[in-house]
C-alpha cells in the first residue's frame, strides 16, 4: 500500500496556498500603487498657493484619505479673478478612487476657467454644471463657490449639493450658513443655484468644508457641524489666526470615525483697508 500519496496532496496543497497568497500580495501592492498615485494626483491638482489681500487672511488644511485601500476626491481651491475679486471652493468627488480623483482635477480647472467667463457664483456652478454633463461620464460632485470682494468683504455663495458653511464674527455670533443651495454637478441639465449674499465683518471668519469633516460613523453631521460653529465661535472672541482655527478644524476631523478625505478652508478678516 503506497505511502506517498497523503505527502504528495499535502505538497500540492501548500503550492496552492503559496500561489494564492502571492497573488493576494500582488493584487495588494497593485491597490496600494493606484491609492498612492491618487493621492500624489490629488496633490498635485492643489493649488500650491493662495490670494494675498489686506484685510484678509486664507488658510486651509487638507487631510487625504489614506486608510486601507480608498482615496476620494475632495478639493479646495482658491484664485483671483479677472475682476480682482477671490474666488473660493470646496468640493467632494462621488466615489473613493483614481478615476474620483481625476475627476475632482476636472471639475476644480473647470470651475478657474469658467471664472473667466462670469465670476457670479450661480452662473459659474451653472455653466460647470452643464460642462461635467457635455463631457459625459457616471459621477457628479457637490460644491460651494463665493466670491469675496475684498475692498467691502461681501461674500456671495452658491451650492451645488454641498454641506453649509460655518461662520463666527468676533462679538460672539456664530452659526451655519441658510442659503437655499442646489442640485450636485454633474446629475441634471440647465440647473439654477441661487446666490446669498453674506457681510464679513472686522474679526469674522468663514469656514468651508467638506463632509469628511464633520460626518462619519460616529458622528452626525449635525453635531459635527456644531463642533465648528464652537470651534469658530471660539476663534473669532479670542482674534485666532485664520491658521489655527484651520488646524484646530482638521483635527476635530479625526473624530468622525470614517476613512474619507477632508478639507477646510477659513477666510479671516482683520479689518484693514475695508470701505464701509
Amino acid at each position: 500500500m503506497s505511502r506517498t500519496a497523503p505527502t504528495d496532496d499535502g505538497d500540492e496543497l501548500l503550492a496552492r496556498l503559496g500561489s494564492l497568497t502571492a497573488q493576494a500580495r500582488m493584487q495588494a501592492e497593485l491597490q496600494r500603487s493606484r491609492v498612492e498615485l491618487a493621492i500624489a494626483l490629488q496633490r498635485d491638482m492643489l493649488p500650491r498657493d493662495l490670494p494675498v489681500a489686506r484685510g484678509f487672511h486664507l488658510a486651509v488644511e487638507y487631510a487625504p484619505a489614506c486608510y486601507g485601500l480608498n482615496v476620494g476626491g475632495d478639493w479646495y481651491d482658491a484664485f483671483t479673478m479677472p475682476d480682482g475679486r477671490i474666488g473660493l471652493s470646496v468640493g467632494d468627488v462621488q466615489g473613493h478612487n483614481i478615476e474620483a480623483a481625476a475627476f475632482m482635477g476636472q471639475v476644480r480647472v473647470g470651475l478657474r476657467a469658467l471664472a473667466s467667463v462670469t465670476s457670479e457664483p450661480g452662473e459659474l456652478l451653472a455653466l460647470t454644471n452643464d460642462l461635467i454633463l457635455s463631457l459625459g461620464g457616471d459621477l457628479f460632485a457637490t460644491c460651494t463657490f463665493m466670491r469675496l470682494d475684498p475692498s467691502t468683504g461681501v461674500l456671495e455663495s452658491a451650492r451645488a449639493g454641498h454641506i453649509p458653511c460655518v461662520w463666527a464674527t468676533a462679538d460672539g455670533k456664530s452659526g451655519v450658513s441658510e442659503d437655499e443651495g442646489g442640485p450636485p454637478l454633474g446629475v441634471q441639465e440647465g440647473m439654477e443655484y441661487p446666490v446669498t449674499r453674506y457681510r464679513l465683518t472686522t474679526g469674522g471668519v468663514f469656514v468651508l468644508l467638506t463632509d469628511g469633516v464633520v460626518e462619519g460613523p460616529t458622528l452626525n453631521v449635525e453635531a459635527g457641524l456644531d463642533q465648528v460653529v464652537r470651534l469658530a465661535g471660539i476663534a473669532a472672541v479670542a482674534g485666532m489666526g485664520a491658521g489655527s482655527l484651520a488646524a484646530a478644524v482638521i483635527k476635530g476631523a479625526e473624530r468622525v470615525g470614517h476613512e474619507d478625505d477632508a478639507a477646510v478652508l477659513v477666510v479671516g478678516h482683520d479689518g484693514l483697508d475695508v470701505q464701509p
